[in-house]
């Protein structure tokens, strides 16, 4: 529960550094902890879990890579929509996990046939990283060749 919280808390704060950042850091070693211990629980029902291991293996990667966009942004002009596409994939993939496991216990999806549970997550989440991705002002900004010492810019004039 409280990879779910910090990670709406760091997606509706301001952008930037405080509560988004710090949160956002929570966020990230709690799925870190979510991860390993699934992984512990996968391997005792392998049979029956795999699928959850692989999902939260792509969570775990997605994530990794939404942060290091956003740790290297210095280097990678379109870093914002990496991040955001990133964090949210992890936060899509994190919670179709929570749907497929928890999901027919639950009392109001009792009723949902399995297959809502893989689907429900992406379809609620992506056509907000899709929002977001054209929405937020820092990934509309079309991404372009940095200029400094190591990418100098080229003029063709004489």
């Amino acid at each position: 529960m409280t990879y779910v919280a910090t990670g709406a808390v760091a997606m509706l704060s301001r952008k930037g550094r405080g509560r988004h950042s710090n949160v956002g850091t929570i966020h990230f070693w709690c799925l870190v902890a979510v991860f390993a211990s699934s992984t512990g629980l996968a391997i005792t029902r392998w049979a029956q879990h795999y699928h959850l291991f692989i999902l939260g293996a792509l969570a775990m990667a997605s994530a990794w890579f939404g942060r290091i966009a956003m740790r290297w942004r210095w280097r990678w002009p379109g870093w914002v929509r990496l991040h955001l596409t990133g964090m949210g994939g992890s936060y899509i993939l994190l919670l179709t996990v929570f749907c497929l496991d928890n999901g027919r216990n639950l009392p109001p999806w009792r009723e949902l046939a399995p297959i809502a549970f893989w689907l429900l997550p992406s379809a609620v989440g992506l056509p907000i990283i899709a929002w977001a991705l054209l929405r937020h002002p820092l990934a509309r900004r079309t991404p372009g060749l940095r200029e400094g010492p190591t990418m100098p810019s080229f003029d063709p004039r004489p």
